[in-house]
């Protein structure tokens, strides 16, 4: 992997502790992930139930839920990893609030819209392409993972769509904390690349909800999520971006099924909206010996 690219942040005194970390789900594609001394945010939607997106070429979509916190209830942030420019990812909410010098890692495509929206440091990536950011004795590698958000010739239309491995640090430069999130993909073959390059993933954020325009599948299903698990294995899965806009047509109740008919429930940790889950990562990953 490339980590040419790469920022040091300032530390605020925090604390370097690999032991646990938290992520907080705020709905649709959003979690705030609090680990190593970072305060990292995933595809920033705050607009509320009945608020409309437009996706493109005429479509437009509506909020059927509305968020588990308030973007002014956001702690400091160190940084933002966008999947994609789409309306529920990065609303006008968003546009308006978060700070315009915040590093935002994303694709070039977002990038240069982002840019357009006056925010001073988003970092676009290629696929497998990683930028590293570093904060006092923490660090956190983003790799940008392919994704594909629709089928065949529908997916050259879309915005460039990239999944993220975000690879935690010990001091001692250890990969302690594996996370993968999907980004809005359909299962193809670029995925199966994943557990080749990663056979030890702890934890995949899986974007789902069967997105359908014009009958057409946009993101995975039910279906496509068990497959994903599936293929990509990793210690544990949470499924998000299942049931916040009209055009999420694969409902979680779906999943669930899924999941408990491949025999996978012992894999899955399912959150509602403003729910947190904490994990722990065993002392034999981040501890060093002398």
């Amino acid at each position: 992997m490339n980590e040419a690219k790469g920022l040091k942040l300032p530390t605020k005194g925090e604390n370097l502790n690999l032991e646990s970390g938290e992520i907080l789900f705020v709905g649709t594609a959003t979690v705030l992930l609090r680990y190593a001394g970072f305060a990292i945010l995933t595809d920033p939607n705050f607009l509320h139930q009945g608020d409309h997106v437009h996706l493109g070429y005429g479509i437009r979509s509506t909020r059927t839920t509305d968020p588990a916190i308030e973007i002014e209830q956001l702690p400091p942030l160190d940084l933002v990893v966008l999947s994609h420019m789409h309306e529920d990812h990065f609303d006008r909410v968003a546009a308006e609030k978060l700070d315009k010098n915040l590093p935002i890692i994303t694709t070039h495509h977002a990038a240069a819209k982002l840019k357009h929206k006056g925010f001073t440091s988003p970092h676009g990536l290629n696929n497998w392409e990683s930028f590293t950011v570093t904060k006092g004795d923490a660090k956190v590698s983003i790799t940008a993972i392919p994704g594909r958000h629709g089928p065949g010739v529908l997916a050259s239309v879309l915005p460039p769509v990239m999944g993220s491995m975000l690879e935690f640090q010990s001091k001692a430069g250890k990969t302690v904390f594996q996370l993968y999130i999907t980004g809005d993909t359909l299962v193809y073959k670029d995925i199966y690349e994943i557990p080749k390059r990663y056979p030890d993933i702890d934890l995949a954020l899986l974007h789902l909800g069967g997105t359908k325009v014009f009958g057409i599948l946009l993101t995975m299903d039910a279906k496509q999520g068990v497959q994903a698990i599936q293929i990509i294995a990793p210690q544990l899965s949470i499924p998000i971006h299942y049931n916040d806009y009209t055009v999420f047509k694969s409902p979680l109740e779906d999943f669930m099924q899924a999941v408990t008919s491949a025999g996978l429930d012992d894999r899955v940790k399912y959150l509602r909206h403003g729910e947190t889950y904490t994990f722990n990562v065993s002392p034999n990953r981040w501890q060093t010996r002398d």
